[in-house]
């Protein structure tokens, strides 16, 4: 059974860190929906006024966040003492779990163009060690074919199988660029939960007459085959699918935990100068 479109949604325009212009695509409204997938931020600037002034040391506690530049340059440093740069084509794959400190800072580049990812943990590992991969752009499978070019972040693609970074929940994360008017195919779990990002361009997903347009998430019903074929300029997605957690989910700012009291625990951990947890 193909996959058809369940959902479209077009983000919020907001601002975040200490005043990162950014759009919210998905978020606190629609989570129980993208599960296991909790959050999307989608950067697209060229002024660097827009997110010079990045995100400085904040915590994080029960899940990963992914970053991915198609374009740009964000300078990171961790409480693991990992730092260094996310530059074009690169990921950072950090598994916050128990408890970590970091600052994400974005330096001025021609464009900044990428999105972060929050993946839930399971409530077995929520308090995990934390866990930090640095993805360098020449790590990153690239597959090229005469209709699509696919860089693979996470998981696997026609047989090429990205770096083993997601070891607690499963992803498959791809950077679909798709050639115009030509089609694209991918085998997935039927109970697992896939959505996409058009990043640019237009195209068609499952077989269907409308057009869906950049700039905007689509989520999948479920399904054995996610088809998509490009409109007349072509179309660059980026692609997540994983199997839902199907866990309660505690949510509070960038901590998110399964009951309020954990979530209550963790404030207070910060609180009390116990955050950071000794492993």
């Amino acid at each position: 059974m193909i996959r058809k479109p369940l959902q479209t949604i077009t983000g919020i325009n907001t601002s975040d860190g200490a005043g990162v212009k950014l759009v919210r695509v998905i978020g606190h409204r629609n989570v129980y929906d993208f599960d296991p997938f909790l959050m999307l931020d989608a950067f697209d600037s060229n002024d660097p006024k827009d997110y010079i002034k990045g995100f400085p040391w904040h915590p994080h506690r029960g899940i990963e966040t992914v970053t991915y530049l198609i374009s740009g340059d964000i300078q990171h440093g961790d409480s693991l003492g990992n730092e260094g740069r996310i530059l074009d084509g690169c990921c950072q794959w950090m598994t916050a779990g128990s408890g970590i400190m970091h600052q994400e800072m974005p330096q001025p580049s021609r464009k900044m163009l990428g999105v972060q990812l929050w993946v839930n943990l399971p409530a077995k590992n929520k308090m995990t060690s934390p866990k930090y991969h640095d993805i360098e752009a020449k790590d990153v499978p690239l597959i090229k074919k005469d209709d699509y070019e696919v860089r693979v972040i996470s998981g696997s693609f026609d047989n090429v199988k990205s770096k083993d970074n997601d070891e607690f929940v499963k992803t498959t994360f791809l950077d679909v660029l798709l050639k115009p008017d030509k089609p694209f195919e991918i085998e997935t779990a039927p109970d697992s939960t896939l959505f996409l990002y058009i990043v640019y361009g237009d195209g068609y997903f499952a077989d269907l007459d409308e057009l869906f347009s950049s700039k905007r998430a689509v989520l999948f019903d479920k399904g054995e085959i996610f088809h998509a074929k490009a409109g007349k300029e072509g179309i660059r997605f980026l692609l997540f699918n994983a199997k839902p957690l199907k866990e309660p989910i505690s949510w509070g700012g960038p901590i998110v935990m399964n009951t309020k009291e954990e979530l209550q625990k963790a404030f207070d951990d910060l609180s009390n100068g116990t955050f950071i947890k000794k492993n």
